[in-house]
């Protein structure tokens, strides 16, 4: 018996190893390789917004509100508005002046007070401020990135220029920004860091503290290409608050002299937008999940935290893995030293201790994600609890229990002398009655698990029944399958009132299926029928092959039924498609080509020959008939594989090459082809060459099947809804239109329609299913309106690259 119990221990502390090393080893790669990353960013911002800091009474926002609009008028401004502004803040002696207005464009018009150019009097009016920053930002001009500068007179007029980029994380929020941005040769501080140098009167790139993570010195000495752009100095923001910490004042009150000097002196002004729908506002770390801040408060605290020399440090790959595996090891010790109860007290303490430690981190300028400990802790009891608790039942509770639960089954045999020798070593009649139940269990368990598993492993859906129809096991294939349909529980059911909302069989013979019913599925008189299958349709459309069999005992008694689904959808629609195209090509694809031939034979009889003029063009004619329909089979061939090159791409581009391609074709029947499309990017990954045939597709179609002298509008649209933004493009005739009745076999194979009304076309009826076809692949959707002799207008709806 101590020999026993010495064995249990030696299984528990094998187990607690394995579970220990086990959690060491998940907790060490999530921490390595940032799997929960987006977690802990979660965790960061709670913390951050726990530890707000009073607002610095030396930093100042002069706020382009909506009360300055309302009244100075709608933006943008003139330029001597903020001449003015700077002279009225000059006048009160502040530290410096940060215009974050952007001033790329030059403006010459003159002034009403003294006619000079505007941007010479906000030049002269910040050279004689002597402290003022202006801002400027990357721009594309098809070759990288580059700076987009001030005007040449503003940025000579300004003391410093720094650059207003804000970092945003893989969810959207602003934690981080470089405080150095330049393409190599060049170089401009941050906007805040500008400030900071301006009133503290140090040139850029002299500073003596800037925060952050560096560039390699290698890329930061080598010259770069042109369109390049580097950054430098990744810093965490310390926020101090959320939107509204820091003190602000309207910008038409500073201007008209409302603010007393007292309260501008000595102080960094910043001037930006705060107003709805103008400020170029981010959500942050400290406004919670939907609120957002505006880039000026935004820049105020970046101020803040070079001002009080804090900054945020992440913590390294490294010393995040070891600071997250202690609480882990420690945690694992607890459970192996202590009863269940203080165990699990202890490891609540850990956890509150490991979230605390990461929290007074943070406000001490360092972080540390924290949270693959905490998933570890979270799962560390509950495992070893349960290996416990498993360790403790395993011969008597759960071995007894599991007997009671199978149904009676065959023995098994066993080996006489094995068991005896067995019996003899084992003296004690408690582990007797142990061993005897764990072998029966044993082989219960082995055998149900052989018959789970070979039903498991079946591909498609099996249900195992009753003699009755009851079912007793079924397969996750056919649990899913049910499910679909709206039977979200199969156990227990009975099978016919499984099928009961499928088809009639379609194979059965003609008297069998007047009279068929789904309790022929366990009839035995129906066996041989039903081991070939009978072939229905469910309440999806899909298309089902049911079969059944009988399960004998070894006494040849009937024990139970085997039912199985098979679904057979794409051998139809295979065979289906197979037979269109057959068709088509015994068909449509013989017909212009027999018509040459014909042509050929008449040519060669004087009597019948054509004039080589109209002899020529009706070869023409036929031939370009056999090469449209070959091009339209390729290219929905193509609209149906896997070939699909996707790329960023403006969807005007493609709409203005379809309407480009179309322009001759609508010429030739006097029809005017007019867009509608707002002065903005549309942009979408798409594979180019396939979304512009689908467009030209559409167009063609409206030209074809519109009556002469019309107009065709297509229009773009961009639309925000829950699921994000996307691009609407409507391309809307004044034609024919489509009968109702024939609507909705508009994106079906080979079909075509016409009305009275509106002249003969050629066409096979592939246009729509490719159109079809590539908007699907595009995660896209095409609806329609059309009534006859009103027009039709198609509407794709695509999801926009845009974030």
């Amino acid at each position: 018996m101590s020999q026993h119990r010495s064995e249990v221990r030696q299984i528990a502390f094998r187990e607690w190893l394995i579970l220990s090393l086990l959690l060491l080893l998940v907790t060490a790669t999530v921490s390595i390789s940032g799997i929960l990353q987006r977690s802990g960013l979660g965790l960061y911002d709670r913390f951050m917004q726990l530890d707000s800091r009073p607002a610095r009474e030396d930093i100042l926002i002069v706020a382009i509100d909506d009360y300055s609009l309302s009244e100075l008028g709608k933006w943008p401004w003139p330029r001597q508005h903020h001449a003015a502004l700077i002279r009225q803040l000059s006048a009160a002696k502040p530290l410096a002046i940060g215009m974050d207005v952007l001033f790329s464009e030059a403006d010459n018009t003159l002034t009403a007070d003294g006619g000079i150019p505007a941007d010479q009097a906000l030049a002269t009016a910040m050279k004689e401020a002597g402290n003022v920053v202006v801002p400027l930002t990357s721009q594309s001009a098809g070759r990288g990135l580059s700076a987009a500068k001030p005007a040449p007179q503003i940025a000579a007029a300004a003391r410093q220029t720094g650059h207003i980029h804000i970092e945003l994380d893989e969810d959207g929020v602003a934690r981080s920004v470089f405080l150095r941005e330049g393409n190599g040769s060049e170089w401009w501080p941050h906007f805040s860091l500008a400030l900071k140098n301006v009133g503290q009167n140090t040139a850029a790139g002299t500073e003596t503290w800037i925060p952050g993570t560096r560039l390699p010195l290698a890329e930061r000495k080598t010259s770069s290409g042109e369109g390049s752009w580097l950054r430098d100095y990744h810093m965490q923001i310390p926020y101090s608050g959320s939107s509204g910490h820091f003190t602000s004042v309207p910008y038409v009150a500073v201007l008209r002299g409302e603010v007393p000097a007292s309260f501008i002196q000595g102080k960094y002004i910043l001037v930006g937008p705060t107003a709805t729908g103008m400020a170029d506002s981010f959500p942050t770390p400290v406004t919670g999940n939907e609120g957002v801040v505006s880039g000026i408060e935004i820049n105020a605290n970046i101020l803040a935290g070079l001002l009080d020399h804090r900054a945020i440090e992440s913590a390294s790959v490294w010393l995040a893995a070891i600071a997250n595996l202690l609480p882990v090891l420690l945690t694992m010790c607890c459970l192996l030293w202590m009863t269940p109860r203080k165990a699990l007290i202890c490891t609540g303490i850990i956890f509150m201790m490991t979230l605390l430690s990461c929290g007074l981190l943070l406000h001490s300028g360092h972080w540390l994600n924290p949270v693959p400990a905490l998933l570890s802790l979270i799962i560390a009891y509950p495992l070893w609890s349960w290996r416990r608790l498993e360790a403790a039942i395993r011969y008597l509770g759960a071995e007894l229990h599991l007997l009671e639960q199978e149904p009676d089954l065959l023995p098994e045999f066993q080996d006489d002398d094995a068991q005896t020798e067995l019996q003899t070593v084992l003296t004690d009649k408690l582990e007797k009655n142990i061993q005897a139940v764990h072998d029966a269990a044993s082989r219960v368990r082995n055998l149900r698990q052989f018959v789970t598993d070979s039903l498991a492993s079946l591909p498609d859906a099996t249900l195992v029944t009753t003699t009755d129809g009851n079912v007793v096991l079924s397969n996750q294939p056919a649990r899913a399958y049910f499910a679909g349909i709206g039977i979200p529980q199969v156990n227990d059911a009975l099978v016919p009132y499984l099928f009961a909302k499928m088809s009639q069989p379609v194979n059965t013979d003609p008297v069998h299926s007047q009279s068929f019913s789904w309790w022929d599925l366990l009839d035995l008189k129906q066996t041989k029928l039903m081991a070939q299958g009978i072939e229905v349709r469910d309440p999806a459309g899909k298309d089902l092959l049911i079969k059944s069999a009988p399960c004998y005992d070894a006494d040849k008694h009937l024990t139970g039924w085997i039912v199985s689904m098979v679904n057979i959808t794409a051998i139809r629609a295979a065979e289906r498609s197979r037979d269109e195209t057959l068709h088509f090509i015994s068909h449509d694809m013989r017909g212009p080509q027999a018509s040459i031939l014909a042509l050929l034979e008449m040519q060669k009889d004087p009597e019948t020959a054509l004039s080589n003029e109209e002899f020529m063009n009706r070869i023409e004619r036929a031939s370009r008939i056999t090469l449209g329909l070959a091009d339209n089979f390729v290219q929905l061939a193509r609209a149906e594989s896997q070939d699909y090159r996707f790329e960023e791409v403006d969807f005007q581009d493609m709409l203005i090459d379809a309407t480009e391609e179309m322009w001759s074709l609508a010429r030739s029947k006097k029809i005017r082809i007019r867009t509608e499309i707002p002065e903005k990017e549309f942009p979408v990954r798409a594979d180019r060459a396939l979304m512009t045939r689908v467009l030209t597709n559409l167009i063609s179609n409206a030209v074809k099947y519109s009556p002469r002298e019309t107009t065709i509008t297509c229009s773009l649209e961009l639309r925000q809804d829950m699921n994000g933004s996307l691009i609407l493009c409507h391309i809307a005739d004044q034609g024919y239109g489509i009968p109702r009745a024939e609507q909705s076999k508009l994106f079906q194979r080979f079909q075509r329609f016409k009305t009275a009304e509106q002249p003969k076309n050629d066409g096979v009826g592939l246009g729509m299913v490719f159109v079809k076809a590539v908007i699907d692949r595009h995660m896209a959707n095409i609806s329609f309106q059309s009534a006859p002799n009103e027009g039709t207008t198609f509407t794709i709806q695509i999801p926009s690259s845009q974030f």
